[in-house]
């Protein structure tokens, strides 16, 4: 999709110099400064301010427009299922029994950087996809890119796009994300073919990015879940040797607000 340059309207309270300016500003794709400038001239108390102050507002205007353009892009992308949720009071619950210090700590994005992965367990209607979108979120404020998905989902992109002859690229692309979150882990059939799937996904981002894998499964249990053993050794020695752990040992939350 084209990039749609922003034009600027003549204003008739400027003179004209300052109209070829900030026309020159919107041509330059400078739209925020060029907003920035125009409050200025248009306040009689700017010149009241060193030109140092004035100038780092003008910057600081066109760089916040620019970041939150970024985020809402990398936001749209992700596919969060909760892409308002955050990390809210609601957490240090003591009937929740959550490791908020870990959590705490997730919210730093370090992980991220390592990589290492995030492994979140628990019932249904504990909170566990929640809490995962507000630990997206913060990685997409930190302008990380992010990915979530449901597993039987991404099985089958993965399958679809191997029958297309397009894998290499699809492969390419879910590497290539700072974050990947794949939700309702053991919700799935997984025969050869998808434990094939799944294991070169995972792959791909072993020791390169970080996996996020939801599962109302204990990891005990992950196991029983693949239809071929020699898979089922592969994917989750890669998805536990290095990972945080969250237990969500709490009842179901859909229930109680009813």
């Amino acid at each position: 999709m084209a990039y749609r340059q922003k034009e600027y309207n003549y204003s008739d309270k400027l003179t004209k110099d300052q109209n070829l300016l900030m026309d020159k500003l919107y041509k330059m794709r400078m739209s925020g400064m060029a907003e920035a400038f125009e409050n200025q001239l248009m306040n009689p108390n700017s010149g009241l301010e060193s030109f140092e102050t004035r100038f780092s507002e003008i910057i600081n205007h066109e760089w916040l427009g620019r970041e939150n353009k970024k985020f809402n892009r990398l936001l749209k992308q992700a596919t969060l299922k909760y892409p308002a949720a955050d990390l809210d009071s609601s957490l240090y619950d003591p009937e929740r029994q959550l490791n908020t210090h870990v959590i705490e700590l997730l919210a730093k994005g370090d992980w991220i950087d390592e990589p290492n992965n995030l492994l979140i367990t628990g019932g249904a209607g504990a909170g566990k996809t929640h809490v995962a979108c507000a630990l997206c979120v913060t990685a997409l404020h930190q302008m990380r890119t992010v990915k979530y998905i449901r597993a039987n989902y991404l099985l089958q992109e993965s399958a679809h796009a191997h029958s297309e002859d397009n894998y290499y690229e699809y492969s390419n692309k879910m590497a290539g994300y700072d974050l990947l979150v794949i939700d309702d882990f053991g919700l799935m059939d997984l025969n050869l073919d998808k434990c094939r799937e799944l294991f070169e996904i995972i792959e791909a981002r072993d020791c390169r990015k970080s996996t996020v894998i939801i599962s109302q499964m204990p990891v005990a249990n992950w196991y029983q879940l693949f239809g071929d053993n020699t898979y089922a050794d592969a994917c989750l020695s890669r998805m536990t040797s290095k990972a945080y752990r969250l237990d969500f040992p709490g009842r179901d939350r859909r229930v109680e607000s009813k």
